[in-house]
């Protein structure tokens, strides 16, 4: 988590106007100040071997979101100098792939080390990070993974499950943002430009018979904003990360869900005069340092719905993204494209998109599925470890392409399927050749 704490010496630049921060002291502000790198400290003033995947994609997204937000074409870049391979790519899941309960996977390190150049093959590869925890800015979350890897990472190369909300901020004004710890939700939701967020400590703080058994402490208090939910109408709800009070914010939830006109503290006589709802994610479980799986926000999705049915005879209607949604991995794809097309001036995504993920019915069922649909136009290769949700003996409807014991496996499987394939098309030539001089 990023600190409020000042840099402890000026940010270093990284060229093209990215700035080098340091995972142990950059602040808020610094990480809202265009892009950068976050760097650990002994990195801060000489790049590693991992900079050059991660300035390029930093630089990428910012193209990216800025060809999509602004009229007419943009200038194309003059492709660089890069030592980074352009046929492949690799997206990881990371909590039970790359961490576990806030500590990395130990084979999570040398995987990062792997790529960044140190293998047999004399090549790196670029990879990116695609994660349903939400709560966290992509800037933060960088700062984290940072740390723990001992990595140098750019917030270009973070895809969270709340990412995509960022695109409805021209649609709803007054939203209620749901999850995470104290007001940091609503942080992310005014970073990516929403005009008014609501929390459900606003709603408690304003009427204290919200949640009977639900008292807020001093500190939550301070960051809650008393106001007039009689005349504020509610546009859309969001759950941008897991639940810290699965009791309160269900009931806040349904009363919003129940309401007339989406105006807290009525009741409708229809039961659908409700504002739309959203999940980031939907995941049923996920991996922490516990020995077994615990619940996430598909199972909070799963309970809110139920709760809805029970009270109105009603089905409440709901949209997910993240993974396994098809939106996610096409953001992605997206991502790898322009990334392609900046650094080597081609105008696709790499060959193949290795995923690695622990988790069947998300990263898997997600792979498989936008490889199959007809906007994927790469392979998705799908990668299976044993180290998070997924365990030995259990059987899924969503069989990966592989399966392997941890990260570091999946990376060698990934790169020696790729050295393979070149050696069967330079056979292949000098077969040709053979043939032709015969």
């Amino acid at each position: 988590m990023a600190t409020d704490n000042a840099l402890s010496s000026p940010p270093a630049t990284a060229g093209a106007g990215i700035r080098r921060l340091s995972s142990t002291s950059t602040s808020f502000e610094d990480l809202s100040i265009g892009p950068s790198v976050i760097v650990p400290p002994e990195n801060l003033m000489r790049p590693s071997d991992a900079h050059e995947t991660a300035a390029q994609i930093e630089m990428a997204k910012h193209r990216l979101v800025e060809g999509e937000t602004r009229d007419g074409e943009i200038t194309p870049l003059t492709p660089p100098e890069t030592t980074v391979t352009d046929q492949y790519a690799f997206a990881f899941d990371i909590d039970g792939v790359l961490i576990r309960g806030g500590e990395p996977i130990p084979e999570a390190i040398q995987a990062m080390k792997v790529l960044n150049g140190q293998n047999e093959y004399g090549v790196k590869v670029p990879y990116i990070f695609l994660t349903n925890g939400g709560g966290k800015t992509e800037q933060e979350r960088c700062v984290d993974l940072s740390r723990q890897l001992e990595l140098e990472v750019s917030p270009g190369q973070f895809i969270c499950g709340h990412t995509p909300m960022g695109e409805m901020v021209e649609k709803y004004k007054t939203v209620l943002v749901v999850g995470g710890e104290g007001d940091k939700c609503r942080t992310v939701a005014e970073g990516y430009g929403f005009k008014d967020v609501i929390i459900p400590g606003d709603i408690i703080k304003s009427n204290e018979t919200t949640t009977p058994f639900r008292k807020l402490t001093d500190d939550e208090s301070n960051h809650c904003r008393i106001r007039n939910f009689d005349e504020t109408e509610i546009e859309a709800v969001l759950v941008f990360a897991d639940s810290r009070d699965w009791a309160g914010d269900q009931q806040i939830i349904l009363d919003i869900m129940m309401s007339k006109k989406s105006r807290l503290w009525t009741t409708s006589n229809t039961f659908d005069e409700g504002p739309p709802l959203f999940f980031a994610h939907n995941d049923l479980v996920w991996s922490t340092s516990h020995q077994s799986s615990r619940l996430g926000m598909g199972a909070f999705r799963n309970s809110v719905e139920a709760m809805f049915k029970r009270m109105t005879e009603k089905d409440l209607k709901s949209t997910a993204f993240g993974k396994p949604q098809i939106g996610t991995f096409q953001f992605a794809a997206k991502l790898l494209k322009q990334w392609r097309k900046d650094v080597h001036g081609i105008d696709a995504p790499p060959q193949t998109v290795y995923f690695v993920g622990d988790t069947p019915e998300s990263d898997i069922r997600g792979t498989n599925e936008f490889n199959e649909s007809k906007l994927s136009e790469n392979q998705w290769f799908s990668i299976l470890v044993r180290t998070g949700v997924f365990q030995e003996g259990t059987k899924s409807q969503f069989t990966p392409n592989a399966t392997v014991d941890n990260v570091l496996e999946a990376v060698k499987y990934g790169m020696k399927r790729e050295a393979d394939k070149i050696l069967k098309a330079k056979l292949r030539q000098l077969s040709i050749q053979q043939e032709a001089i015969s």
